[in-house]
């Protein structure tokens, strides 16, 4: 299992987890989702539902990874498979992505 803290704008908005290459999840962070001036994090993930669930990576965080030959290349640099898709999302989307979403690993001494 693989989490990664989820981040808008520099505020912790929640945690993103792979318990398997089958079932995702994502939980906003209890403070981001109780407060009513924070917004989701994307459209398709509203503040109606503190958690969900998918087979896949969810769409929005999907969306965030390099596609083609810069997906190649950062997979062969970054010697990450280049299917892993969770794992290319926590190497490439720490800092400088396009929107207010950075997505940084939880460090497996940091408590969930």
């Amino acid at each position: 299992m693989r989490s990664a803290k989820v981040y808008y704008n520099g505020g912790l908005a929640g945690i993103l987890t792979e318990e398997s290459r089958h079932s995702f999840r994502f939980r906003y962070d209890d403070a981001w989702f109780s407060n009513d001036s924070k917004p989701p994090v994307s459209l398709t993930m509203p503040k109606n539902r503190q958690q969900y669930q998918n087979e896949f990576l969810f769409p929005f965080f999907f969306n965030m990874l390099s596609e083609g030959y810069n997906r190649k290349l950062q997979s062969k640099l970054l010697k990450i498979d280049e299917n892993d898709y969770f794992g290319l999302l926590m190497a490439t989307a720490g800092y400088d992505t396009i929107g207010a979403i950075t997505i940084k690993p939880v460090q497996t001494n940091e408590v969930e």
